[in-house]
């Protein structure tokens, strides 16, 4: 071995050593494998058409998606696994997991202070107005505020999805490990604009219109709601199986979470399924 292997293979070694180094490692290489992805598929319109990774997060997106063409993002044509609204929930969902993983604040189990929750419910608010409004486009003679946008859908969906990773990441917390560290992982309002900044980073990514970030961006916010879903499954089978509190360390959480990210799975599946029988169709509703 040369000594220059020998160098870049010790300073591998090191950052893995360091839990903050190792935790921007994983996503340096987690990335880098979805942007190889990325690229190969959305500059060849044959390979983004059947593109398995995207096809696979249509189906988990239908069970919980309208997924109506008219409302969702496109890719060089393809629609979107989830609507704009979805996608920016979901998205957000993983944004925050994403920042609270390498801030190494996974253990936090407390909420934020109430003027920040407060917050969070109104960005919650703001979604379930342009939602009552975009819905009203539904019947041409009821009464609406403005015109719907898919920015604006995707928008306050995001609002929404920091809110959900925020609550949902302290009550897996406390619902997983024996000793919790007993802070909030946002816990002032220097730390929820850095979050904000993210996710609108993210927002105006999306909105650039480029195949590779779309195809990247369509991909977070389907593991997004995976995440959701797998982090619900694990809060309620602990606490109903008295396996709650018992975590140490996490290898300890490896079946727990392994077990809910399969049930979610199967809950999916189950859920596309009879919607696909009774419909029969990917997108939308008929009639819609």
């Amino acid at each position: 071995m040369t000594a220059q292997s020998k160098t870049l293979n010790q300073i591998v070694l090191n950052m893995w050593q360091r839990p903050q180094s190792r935790r921007w490692l994983l996503l340096a290489i987690g990335l880098g494998i979805v942007l190889v992805m990325a690229f190969y598929t959305a500059t060849d319109m044959v390979h983004l058409a059947h593109s398995h990774a995207l096809e696979g997060a249509d189906w988990v997106g239908y069970a919980v998606c309208h997924r109506i063409t008219e409302r969702s993002f496109v890719i060089n044509g393809r629609q979107f696994p989830l609507c704009a609204r979805c996608t920016g929930m979901y998205l957000g969902v993983a944004l925050t997991v994403i920042v609270i993983f390498l801030s190494g604040r996974l253990r936090w189990s407390e909420l934020p202070p109430l003027p920040i929750l407060l917050m969070l419910i109104g960005f919650i608010g703001l979604m379930g107005i342009d939602g009552i409004n975009s819905y009203s486009h539904f019947f041409p003679n009821a009464p609406h505020l403005y015109e719907p946008r898919n920015w604006l859908r995707l928008l306050t969906g995001m609002g929404t999805g920091l809110a959900m990773g925020v609550f949902m990441l302290p009550a897996l917390a406390q619902t997983l490990w024996r000793q919790p560290v007993g802070k909030a992982p946002i816990g002032n309002f220097r730390e929820l604009a850095g979050l904000v900044v993210v996710a609108l980073t993210a927002v105006l990514l999306l909105l650039s219109n480029q195949p590779a970030i779309l195809y990247v961006l369509a991909l977070v916010s389907t593991a997004g709601l995976l995440f959701i879903i797998t982090a619900i499954n694990c809060v309620f089978l602990l606490i109903l199986l008295r396996r709650d509190g018992r975590a140490e360390s996490w290898r300890d959480t490896a079946v727990p979470l392994l077990i809910s990210f399969t049930l979610a799975l199967i809950e999916i599946s189950a859920v596309s399924i009879v919607r696909f029988n009774l419909t029969g169709t990917m997108t939308g509703f008929p009639g819609l």
